[in-house]
């Protein structure tokens, strides 16, 4: 799947922070966004599976943990 691109405004001093978290892991600004938005939803369970089945809810996964 291709890269999509999507306008992002930001608070400056988020911004700034990101920049330098990125700049200090030697990533650009674009990719430490991605990097973060990935582990969040990783964390989030809201990641696709490549397995073609879509993320699971949150009361899915509240379901199978009990």
């Amino acid at each position: 799947m291709g890269k999509k691109q999507y306008p992002l405004r930001l608070d400056a001093e988020v911004y700034k922070a990101i920049e330098r978290w990125a700049n200090d892991e030697f990533r650009s600004v674009n990719a430490h966004i991605e990097f973060l938005l990935r582990d969040a939803l990783k964390r989030g369970g809201r990641l696709p599976k490549h397995d073609g089945q879509p993320p699971q809810s949150s009361t899915e996964r509240n379901r199978e943990e009990q």
